[in-house]
């Protein structure tokens, strides 16, 4: 950086932004031009840019299980393609190579200015269609590779001199069931690309190269700054943190995922070390290593500043250990990797966050929810309206976030790895665009996990067919080891799936399956809780009143869980807290429960 230019704060921090909004202007052309309503409903996808040495530099808005793995993509794209140039543009979505899952097609656009390789401009899409053997793009059963079935692509070449490479693309629309809605979500990648490319060279003219590269260095620098203070308020220490998955076949108690952390609080640094977990397994959840790093990071992120940026400055605090051919972050071909953004994923959030939570009352979460369930399911079938085949994944499922040691757990958390950035979709939308009736959605009450702090509620979902047959997959982790509470908070509830014949009768599923359904035949989902934080007897009485009002909580969970005596009604809204009562009442479930 010999002779390069200072950069005060201020410049610093408009820069910073400046990016910050290059990312947002991508993120906003892929939403209102994607056509599959996983992207211009959900917004299912990810947009960043990627500094021309593989350092994540901006990501704003974007999916962190998407996002913070980028820089191992564009290394692939490097170390692939070494004689890069200008106008061209790569196809990746190859968890061997720094993908998430198959299922996330990812556009690299490389930048150039005078010649040189300054950044990259990346666009992360899930596909509502990528080509597996069964239409979904999920495939939690899948041996291997070659089972999933999906296209595959190790950073292939699609553009070059900004054209597209008809091979590749004639390669998609034969293999994708629903051809033209993904080059439509193609296109929509490639504008959201090509602006951040456009967006970078003109911010690049405006304050120089040289100027671009001194930020670029400082901003990180700052970046790691932020996080080693912030890391330094969390003492010296050594923690455990486990979370298994349901049951699956070959593992009738489920799979365990095993987190060891390491904190130094003088230096202001953690190890995150995965290496204690199984080996590489034969289905589709292995954690792809982008998946097991955003995983551990996201984790110990949750239990920090949330101010802090998040880029490979602050990274750079955190180190994550993986033992190459284990199922959490130690992918070998060919095994799959299909559900590597959900299942094991939530669960290794899950792990490190309530891990954070032993170093004492203040610090870390519970669990959150993460159930991929029939809110969340991928539904198929033929459209008699247009003659033609859909595919799409639906978000529509309610899935409860983790109380904290300040806050109850978000309502519309969606699931760990992608909490706050997925929207909800719209049920009117989806029954207009799609041959399916939604016939009740709503929350239940005591779902969410009891404590000082309450987990959020989980939804409840029935949805089937109008005309002709409909399939659907779903993937419902946490119906039989729900989302756990944290220093004496309770868990969430479960998730379950059942369908309901045509006589109404409800016939129990499996929470991790398909189902197909005529006309007159429905399946109703039930996503999960979150856990709660602290004891719920410790719980804000008047707080416990409001939940009662609210609907959130039962009367008998308010008297037999909460201890809270109170007279007047829930109807009039006249409910008032009997003070002696409750502190009587709290005081007679305490013993109890220490008499247990």
């Amino acid at each position: 950086m010999a002779g390069a230019p200072e950069l005060d704060g201020t410049l610093l921090a408009v820069l910073a932004n400046r990016f910050e909004a290059i990312v947002r202007e991508m993120t906003n052309t892929l939403f209102r031009t994607g056509r599959s309503a996983v992207l211009n409903m959900a917004r299912d996808f990810s947009c960043s840019i990627v500094s021309a040495d593989d350092q994540l530099l901006a990501a704003a808005e974007g999916l962190q299980v998407h996002v913070l793995g980028a820089g191992l993509q564009t290394a692939s794209m490097r170390e692939l393609h070494p004689d890069l140039a200008r106008g061209d543009a790569f196809l990746h979505n190859d968890p061997y190579l720094g993908n998430t899952h198959t299922a996330d097609f990812t556009l690299l656009v490389p930048v150039f200015h005078a010649g040189e390789h300054v950044f990259t401009a990346c666009a992360k899409a899930h596909q509502a269609d990528c080509g597996n053997a069964a239409p979904s793009t999920y495939m939690p059963y899948a041996a291997d590779l070659y089972e999933e079935g999906g296209l595959n692509f190790p950073c292939v070449q699609i553009q070059r001199d900004y054209r597209d490479i008809d091979d590749i693309v004639r390669m998609c629309r034969r293999r994708i069931r629903v051809a033209d809605m993904w080059y439509g979500d193609y296109l929509a990648m490639v504008g959201a690309g090509r602006i951040g490319e456009r967006r970078i060279g003109e911010t690049i003219e405006r304050y120089g190269a040289a100027t671009i590269k001194a930020f670029v260095e400082r901003w990180l620098d700052y970046s790691e700054q932020r996080a080693q203070a912030a890391l330094r308020e969390l003492p010296t220490c050594e923690l455990r943190g486990s979370s298994p998955h349901d049951p699956m076949p070959g593992h009738p108690d489920g799979i365990p995922v095993q987190v060891g952390l390491s904190i130094d609080g003088e230096e202001g640094r953690v190890v995150v070390d995965l290496t204690d977990n199984v080996d590489c397994l034969d289905n589709g959840l292995n954690l792809s290593r982008c998946s097991a790093m955003a995983g551990s990071v996201i984790g110990i992120f949750n239990c920090l500043d949330p101010d802090l940026p998040h880029n490979a400055g602050s990274f750079r605090r955190i180190e994550v250990r993986i033992r190459q051919g284990s199922a959490i972050g130690g992918l070998e071909f060919p095994h799959s990797a299909s559900v590597a953004t959900t299942n094991l994923s939530n669960r290794l959030i899950n792990s490190v966050q309530a891990a954070v939570a032993a170093v004492g009352d203040g610090h870390g979460l519970a669990e959150g929810a993460g159930a991929m369930g029939v809110g969340y399911s991928v539904f198929s079938g033929n459209d008699r309206r247009n003659g033609s085949p859909y595919v799409n994944q639906m978000v529509i499922g309610n899935n409860g976030g983790p109380a904290s040691a300040t806050a109850d757990g978000w309502v519309t958390y969606a699931m760990p790895d992608c909490a706050k950035t997925v929207y909800i979709d719209s049920v009117e939308v989806l029954e207009q665009r799609y041959p399916l009736r939604i016939r009740s959605l709503r929350l239940l009450p005591d779902s969410g996990g009891a404590g000082r702090h309450r987990g959020g509620p989980a939804g409840e979902m029935v949805y089937g067919p109008v005309a002709d047959p409909l399939q659907a997959f779903y993937f419902a982790d946490f119906a039989h080891n729900p989302p756990q509470g944290v220093r004496g908070g309770a868990p969430g509830g479960a998730a379950r799936a059942a369908k309901i014949e045509a006589d109404g009768s409800a016939v129990p599923r499996p929470a991790i399956g398909d189902v197909e359904l005529v006309p007159g035949e429905w399946v109703l989902g039930v996503e999960s809780g979150g856990g709660g934080y602290g004891d719920p007897l410790e719980r804000d009485p008047e707080l416990v009143l409001d939940d009662l009002l609210e609907g959130w909580i039962s009367a008998a969970a308010a008297r037999d869980v909460y201890g809270v005596e109170w007279v007047g009604t829930v109807e009039d809204d006249s409910l008032e807290v009997v003070g002696e009562a409750t502190k009587t009442r709290r005081e007679r479930l305490r013993e109890g429960l220490e008499k247990k």
